[in-house]
């Protein structure tokens, strides 16, 4: 439509719209006063987006119709490549509020300030199946984190299990095929137990810790709300004075641990298969916030030599008749993203 002429401008015989009138005699749509204007990505305002530019009202579509190669492009794409485990996710907003200091530990302002509110991402996931899985299979439940702290963005990663498969990650890309579907057959989708599974776990022995906690009831919880989490491996905290004391990193739920028997589950996925994503965001609607403490297990180099395994090993966990837990904090999350696409589904999370 070409702007050396004004166009006409009429009354839609609905009322509720007006129309402009192009030079060729073709109409536009234009919403009312009351909404906002529409535009293209760049911020043109245009009055159509619903016809394409022909050469004529029956001929070809016109490759210069630049908004319907825009609309077309952004459409294209509307989907990235699903994560390869993980792809089962729930995120939600929240903040991490520090109520014991460990500034004789670290640095970290996020550590050492107490009453600190620290924005934050919790993703919850499934790990084997696809995007499109159920919410309730017998699975591993991954649990990140990512704090917005003035220092930069910390992500603090892990599962609802505290130890994991392998003791070394060149293994992990042959875990994951063992752990996806079958390959001639494409079931099941989204739990871990079945025969291409089981053999890989019978030629790496150091698995069958884990194993133990996913043929427990960990692995079919009631509620995302009611899931714990654990970095998993150990990390290093540095004080102002080059000190070094390793952590191990635990989320524990205010609602308590609880899990469904198999039969909840299965007529649960039956009934609804968003029913931990959907237990969540009803959650969230009506204020019932869910909350964890953040507790930490700390412990020094030497005594580290002292423990009859190596700590280093994520096929291995640190009991806690051990190294007590202590709690130095609580994570609240209290706000459902306004888009699950832009948020959930693409925050920058290693893994998870």
């Amino acid at each position: 439509m070409s702007n050396d002429q004004p166009v006409k401008s009429k009354d839609d015989t609905s009322g509720n719209n007006k129309t402009q009138i192009g030079q060729g005699g073709e109409l536009h749509q234009l919403a009312d006063g009351e909404h906002a204007l529409l535009t293209t990505n760049q911020g043109l305002p245009l009055a159509d987006n619903q016809n394409s530019l022909k050469s004529n009202p029956s001929g070809p579509v016109l490759l210069e119709d630049f908004i319907l190669r825009e609309k077309i492009t952004h459409f294209d794409h509307e989907r990235i490549p699903e994560r390869i485990v993980h792809a089962r996710g729930t995120g939600v907003h929240g903040y991490f509020e520090l109520t014991h200091s460990l500034q004789q530990y670290t640095t970290a302002k996020i550590l050492t300030e107490v009453g600190e509110q620290t924005p934050l991402f919790t993703r919850i996931s499934t790990v084997a199946g696809g995007s499109g899985s159920v919410d309730t299979p017998r699975d591993v439940r991954g649990f990140a984190t990512k704090f917005y702290t003035k220092e930069g963005n910390w992500d603090l990663v892990g599962n609802n299990v505290p130890v994991f498969f392998i003791q070394d990650a060149i293994k992990f890309p042959d875990l994951v095929h063992a752990i996806k579907m079958e390959p001639d057959r494409g079931f099941p989708q989204s739990a871990t137990a079945h025969d291409t599974f089981w053999d890989f776990i019978s030629l790496t022995p150091e698995s069958m810790h884990m194993v133990m906690w996913i043929m427990s009831d960990r692995t079919i919880p009631r509620s995302l709300r009611m899931v714990e989490g654990f970095g998993v491996h150990s990390f290093r905290l540095i004080n102002e004075n080059g000190d070094s004391t390793f952590v191990k990193f635990h989320w524990r739920p205010k609602l308590g641990l609880q899990s469904m028997v198999w039969d909840e589950a299965v007529k649960t996925a039956g009934a609804d298969q968003d029913f931990m994503r959907r237990d969540m965001f009803e959650a969230i609607e009506t204020g019932n916030f869910p909350e964890w403490d953040l507790a930490v297990q700390l412990f020094t180099a030497a005594e580290a030599d002292q423990f009859p395994f190596d700590h280093l090993d994520a096929t291995k966990l640190i009991p806690e008749e051990l190294v007590p837990l202590q709690v130095i904090g609580r994570m609240v999350l209290d706000r459902w993203p306004n888009n699950f696409f832009a948020e959930t589904e693409q925050v920058a999370l290693p893994i998870t």
